[in-house]
């Protein structure tokens, strides 16, 4: 089968498009992929097809807020969150779905695949299901379906005791976003034809996908009735040789227990905001290593002093470092997460950007580490917790059944089983068009 990939240009995003792209293209399919440039190389890499995003929807992988400079000056909160999900997702949605028409125009695709984020697919999915391929779409980011207290996604609450407990801050949220945003989304399909919406376009992109890939597993998500498409499928297979081994790698003998630090390869501008004051908490523990990922970026911005129990790196390859992890200190990226969960690593998590605070949160929930519900976590508070996560058995018997979630699951088996479940509303699609030529 010929199979699209639209991807949000981002690398929490491509990461999982590459890991699902590798099993399809294991099984003789033939994979376009579309999205940024800054990913060309890694997508025929792998043996994939680029096609690229148009420029005006492209990101800079890099600083990826630099078209933006208010999202580095306003505090986390409602109006930030609007101006996120307005910015980087809605408003690119007629570019995302005119430049996917032009590659499908070229490539007569089988099945379409997208993740949660790129919303220029929800044009192709609010058509007739006869008059489209069928839709796969991954979840990169928490399930966006609505939760049985009624809270929004983004601000990082927790399951509600009462029904009066969120209460205020869901009539602030639609007034301050869900209202503004809804407007904004539906004015787009509008001149395209389409609409109204009336649920927020990350949950349309759930119910409206013919198969919806959650990429965890049901105890990191709140139960609660979902539609028979969302399938929890674990995490893709970590791509290997993304990085070399660092040269300090025989350090981890097994002497030490092993802290690993990350803030990801998007809230990463600031290093002071979760490496610096991870290492200023760490200095003086003679029976810790810990390992410090700059995210892609040069480790040698990482401004001093470095303590000598401190290790640096641009970049680790997870697939190496985590089995030899004890505590994962992490800002809270989906991906990272997931990985560090499968691999029954506990967490340390503080951050409120982008999707991090319903991360952080469920991580809490979960029990599967701390949630320091903080942008800015001090040194005690991460000396603390860290602290905590070693020395206690909770968090990391909490970790190693999630992982076990995590085994049972054939990622791989998953995605092939339902690509051929997907050939049936292809088959009916093609004798639909044949019968409307006759």
């Amino acid at each position: 089968m010929k199979i699209v990939i639209a991807t949000t240009p981002a690398p929490g995003h491509v990461n999982p498009m590459l890991g699902i792209a590798r099993v399809l293209l294991a099984e003789g399919h033939e994979v376009f992929a579309f999205t940024g440039r800054a990913f060309e190389e890694r997508i025929e890499a792998i043996g994939a097809t680029f096609r690229p995003i148009p420029a005006s929807a492209d990101q800079d992988v890099v600083d990826p807020f630099s078209k933006y400079p208010e999202f580095k000056t306003l505090p986390p909160g409602l109006e930030l969150l609007r101006i996120i999900l307005e910015r980087l997702f809605v408003d690119h949605i007629p570019t995302q779905h005119h430049g996917l028409q032009e590659v499908l125009q070229e490539v007569p695709a089988d099945v379409v695949i997208g993740d949660d984020c790129f919303l220029g697919l929800l044009p192709m999915l609010l058509q007739p299901r006869s008059s489209r391929p069928p839709v796969a779409c991954f979840g990169t980011s928490i399930l966006h379906w609505p939760r049985e207290d009624g809270a929004p996604d983004f601000l990082g609450l927790p399951p509600a005791s009462s029904p009066a407990e969120h209460a205020a801050t869901i009539r602030d949220h639609d007034r301050i976003v869900h209202q503004p945003l809804a407007l904004r989304l539906n004015r787009s399909l509008q001149e395209l034809g389409l609409g109204p919406l009336a649920s927020s376009p990350f949950e349309a992109m759930v119910r409206l996908s013919d198969t919806y890939w959650q990429l965890t597993v049901p105890s990191f998500e709140f139960p609660r009735a979902l539609p028979k498409s969302v399938k929890f499928i674990g995490t893709p297979p970590i791509m290997p040789n993304q990085a070399s081994l660092p040269p300090w790698a025989a350090d981890l003998d097994g002497k030490r227990k092993v802290v690993l630090v990350t803030q990801g390869t998007v809230a990463n501008h600031d290093f002071n905001l979760l490496i610096m004051p991870t290492l200023a908490a760490l200095a003086n523990e003679p029976d810790l290593l810990v390992v410090v990922t700059a995210g892609g970026r040069s480790a040698e911005d990482i401004p001093g002093p470095i303590p000598a129990n401190a290790r640096l790196a641009n970049y680790l390859p997870f697939e190496w470092i985590l089995p030899r992890v004890d505590v994962l200190v992490t800002n809270g990226g989906y991906g990272s997460v997931n990985q560090a969960m499968s691999f029954g690593v506990p967490l340390v998590c503080a951050g409120l950007t982008e999707d991090k605070a319903d991360v952080n949160m469920r991580v809490g929930w979960s029990e599967v580490g701390i949630d320091l519900k903080t942008n800015a976590p001090t040194p005690q508070a991460l000396h603390e917790a860290v602290r905590a996560v070693l020395d206690t058995d909770r968090f990391r018997r909490r970790a190693l059944l999630m992982s076990e979630e995590f085994r049972v699951i054939d990622t791989r088996a998953e995605i092939i089983r339902d690509i051929g479940r997907l050939q049936p509303k292809l088959a009916n699609r093609e004798h639909a068009a044949s019968m409307a030529t006759n």
